[in-house]
């Protein structure tokens, strides 16, 4: 097998932290098309899906946050030990809770890369993808990540992206030279 072949069959996981509305699922998309159509076995993790279908039930709360976050990291660590990217684009608030994911993979001897989507909140609250910024600037909800709930920003992440600062692409083409320098695309 060439060093190419096996870039490919070498899996990972490239968790995207950041606030919601900050470009995490959008960057997320760009590069599996990338990696697709370079051979790569790629899943995207989207957070709202495992919410719906692998979380269904668990609150906001710290608790059930980081309940939340284990499992995707669960899921993304056996894939990633199987030969898939795993794009992991969740919030992910907490500090520990990452570094649990991080400490398994480790464990486990899988690749696992942290980026951090640092898009500050008021660029967030424009975009506001979901509506969420309105509806707690409405009192409709509370414990929105970033505003009235916490979000511990990743200390010395693999890579940071000022997503508002470039385009989806440009973003998308950092994270590739991250994976390119580490042995992973």
């Amino acid at each position: 097998m060439t060093n190419d072949q096996e870039n490919h069959v070498t899996g990972a996981t490239i968790w995207l932290t950041g606030l919601p509305s900050a470009g995490k699922t959008t960057i997320a998309h760009a590069l599996a098309d990338r990696l697709r159509g370079e051979g790569h076995r790629v899943e995207v993790l989207d957070g709202d899906e495992i919410r719906e279908f692998l979380s269904a039930g668990l609150g906001f709360g710290r608790e059930d946050r980081h309940t939340n976050v284990q499992r995707i990291g669960f899921v993304a660590e056996l894939l990633a030990s199987n030969g898939v990217k795993a794009l992991v684009p969740v919030i992910a608030p907490y500090a520990d809770s990452r570094e649990a994911v991080r400490k398994r993979h480790q464990a486990e001897g899988s690749a696992y890369l942290e980026v951090h989507v640092a898009t500050p909140v008021d660029v967030c609250s424009v975009r506001d993808v979901k509506g969420l910024y309105a509806k707690q600037a409405a009192g409709e909800i509370s414990g929105l990540t970033g505003v009235d709930d916490p979000y511990e920003e990743p200390r010395s992440p693999d890579l940071r992206i000022e997503s508002h600062q470039q385009t989806v692409q440009e973003s998308a083409d950092a994270l590739h030279i991250l994976l390119t320098e580490r042995g992973l695309a």
